[in-house]
């Protein structure tokens, strides 16, 4: 009986404690432990959203309550309730099936890897990655706080949101929300282009900017990101005899697509994704799996990088 009331005892003031954090946490937009820290990156990235966290001793995790605004109307809010799950915030009824999912705040690399240095043990793991058995079977990003961010519940909801464009003179259909950063990506690129003959050619020689498309990722029954209309396909005329994207290198090196050297990848030119990423885009250049025609609105990767390099 005596231990029972310690037990009971502990559990309040465990349960004080962390509503007590959740609070200053809330006032006060800053990270206080034991709230996932990381949630920091997430306020930071999306400023006009809101995250609210209290403990959930049934669940055993953090409970995440957010707030954003309905576009267009803006004045309006639209609510959603997640579950920390060591950052991939997930929906209670998917709680069962973390380990389906990554985190939402991955490392996102600063430098694009040579392939020449990758140890055996590497190259398989990217082979075995790759192949499209693994792909169906493996974990995913979890897209349920961006499907309610980004209001990607069906195509039919989504393409209230999704505006067509002209993005430097292609047609383009994108979301709303990011619209704002991607112009001043344009226009950046477009400054920096005058005085930069790389940049001039690239923008010369730009075949297309595809966006929105509703679609699954090639292997697997996971919407693609290109469905939310956040990420941007720039594709050139010609990418004279290199490899853009890892599956078109796999129809031509095999296997080994992955060791295709780096002076045999088209690339953008370095000023033009230094100005993606200093907007919040990610490029699929440093994926081990490469997209180099690929970016992607993430603004909370390049938080949670800056976050994490105080720490």
């Amino acid at each position: 009986m005596k231990a029972t009331c310690i037990t009971k005892k502990i559990r309040l003031i465990a349960v004080t404690l962390a509503l007590f954090a959740a609070k200053v946490f809330s006032a006060f937009g800053e990270p206080v432990l034991p709230v996932p820290a990381e949630l920091w990156a997430m306020r930071r990235a999306y400023p006009d959203v809101t995250f609210s966290a209290s403990y959930d001793f049934a669940h055993l995790d953090w409970r995440i309550e957010v707030s954003a605004p309905v576009f267009p109307e803006k004045k309006a809010r639209k609510n959603a309730v997640f579950y920390w799950a060591d950052g991939a915030l997930l929906p209670e009824s998917e709680l069962q099936n973390r380990s389906k999912y990554w985190t939402l705040l991955y490392h996102y690399a600063e430098e694009v890897r040579n392939p020449a240095t990758m140890t055996d043990e590497e190259v398989e793991r990217m082979r075995s990655f790759g192949s499209s058995n693994n792909r169906r079977k493996s974990a995913g990003t979890p897209l349920f706080f961006f499907e309610f961010l980004y209001a990607a519940k069906s195509r039919i909801i989504i393409e209230d949101h999704i505006k067509s464009i002209l993005l430097w003179g292609k047609k383009s259909k994108v979301h709303e929300r990011i619209l704002p950063a991607l112009r001043r990506v344009e226009s950046r690129v477009n400054t920096v282009a005058k005085n930069n003959e790389e940049v001039q050619d690239f923008l010369t020689t730009l075949r297309s900017a595809d966006a929105y498309y509703w679609r699954r990722i090639a292997d697997t029954n996971r919407l693609s990101f290109h469905s939310l209309g956040i990420a941007v396909d720039l594709l050139p005329n010609k990418w004279r005899g290199k490899q853009i994207y890892w599956l078109w290198a796999r129809d031509y090196y095999g296997e080994d697509w992955m060791l295709t050297p780096l002076e045999k990848r088209w690339m953008p030119p370095q000023a033009v994704i230094d100005i993606f990423e200093d907007e919040g885009f990610i490029w699929g250049g440093k994926w081990g799996i490469f997209d180099n025609m690929h970016f992607e609105y993430h603004p909370e990767l390049f938080e949670i990088r800056k976050f994490r390099a105080k720490k």
